[in-house]
Order: C-alpha cells, then structure tokens, then sequence
C-alpha cells in the first residue's frame, strides 16, 4: 500500500496541495543532468553551442547529436533525455514542411516553437503519458531578425538574447548577465560561447567535440562550422 502523498509524485493529471506537478519538475531534473547548451544572439544572426562530452573513448563523437536542423532557417539544441528529444525534433521538421506547403512560406520560428511547445504541454494534461525530458533552445532567422527561444519541460517558452540549458545552466547564464552584448560580432558570440562552455564543463575543450551551428541574417541559411574553423577560434 502506497501513502496517499506518493499519489502526487505517480499522477501527471493531479497537482499536489501547494499546487505543484511532480511529474514536470522530474522532468526539468532530467533537463539538469544533459549536457549544456549555449545560445547567443549576435550582431547579424544566431548560433548554438554544446560540448559533445565522451562518456567513454570507444563512443564514436559523430555519432552524438546536440544540435539539429529543423530548416533551412531554424535548428535546435537539446537536453536531457536523446530520445525524447529526437522525438520532438522529427514533429518539428514535419511541421515545419506542412506550414511551408499550406502557405508557401518558410515557418517563422516564433511559430514553430509555440507548436512545440503545444505538444509538451499536451504530454503534461493526460493520463497515461509523461512529460519530455528534454528542453530546446530553438534558433533561427526570419521576417523580425535573429531570433533565440528557451523552451520548458512544461510546455513555457520564452524568447531571449543569450541563454543555456542543461546542467551549467546557472553558471553560464551570470556569465552572460555580465559580458553578453547585443552588438558582439559572430567570432565574439563563438568565443564567449567556448568560454562560458569550458567553465560549465569544468575541462578544456576541443574541436573534436565542441559543435556549433548558426543562422546569419544574410543568407538565412543554417550552418554548421568545420571543425578546423572551430580550432582556429579556440586558439585565439
């Protein structure tokens, strides 16, 4: 026989007295323990960043994906659990190309991210399913610029200039509360972002496992940088 608080923590249908959901905040848990993730936007555009951490020397480093394109205009970075989050990035990219069929437009990312957002809430009200353990960091270019959002485990999001999820998040972002500016060319955006990542890490970092991909204003095309060009930042 289970006490009758241990309903709360088993239910994602019932909040608990003081008005909380187990269940989310269990999956935000899950969000703590990935990888971090960095997103910063800059003077012409937006990029993403992560460390691609080896659990071990026989893991393959190409076979670990942290950033993904959704289009050719937006891509995201997660953390938390992979396969939830391959599951969101599959929905995103199908709805990403059914918007561009029924309008003719490119999505714009605001959009795309609400409509995430609606099926993590949905994952949140019903029986007999759970949270995603996994947050994004949804990156793009549109009609309004470079553009940055932060989603939730519950289903919130926000948008923002520069942000991190995973488990250097606080320590990352008072780093950016104090050197983040809005005008810093890319390089300056990738060098803070290697920085911010080896202190949230706690290790120097590599090219072999540092990814970074962004989206410039120009060409509204999204890129993933070489792994020489990487070498050369980290040098500087």
């Amino acid at each position: 026989m289970y006490p009758a608080s241990s309903a709360y923590d088993r239910a994602i249908t019932v909040f608990s007295p003081d008005g909380r959901l187990f269940q989310v905040e269990y999956a935000r848990e899950a969000v703590k323990r990935g990888t971090t993730a960095v997103g910063i936007v800059y003077s012409d555009g937006v990029l993403l960043a992560t460390d691609r951490s080896l659990s071990s020397r026989l893991v393959k480093i190409e076979s670990i994906e942290k950033i993904f394109k959704i289009d050719e205009h937006i891509g995201a970075a997660t953390s938390g659990l992979v396969a939830d989050a391959r599951r969101i990035i599959h929905y995103a990219r199908v709805e990403s190309q059914r918007e561009k069929v029924a309008y003719n437009e490119p999505v714009g990312v605001e959009t795309l991210t609400k409509t995430i957002c609606d099926l993590k809430q949905m994952y949140t009200q019903y029986g007999g399913t759970r949270p995603f353990g996994t947050s994004l960091l949804i990156m793009g270019v549109d009609d309004s610029g470079p553009r940055l959002f932060e989603t939730d485990p519950s289903g919130a999001f926000s948008e923002v200039y520069a942000a991190a999820i995973g488990s250097g998040k606080k320590e990352v972002e008072a780093v950016f509360e104090k050197k983040y500016d809005r005008k810093m060319a890319k390089k300056q955006a990738v060098q803070l972002a290697f920085a911010v990542l080896k202190q949230a890490g706690g290790k120097a970092a590599s090219a072999d496992t540092l990814a970074v991909s962004y989206v410039d204003t120009k060409s509204r095309k999204f890129t993933k940088m070489g792994s020489s060009e990487i070498k050369k930042l980290l040098e500087k």
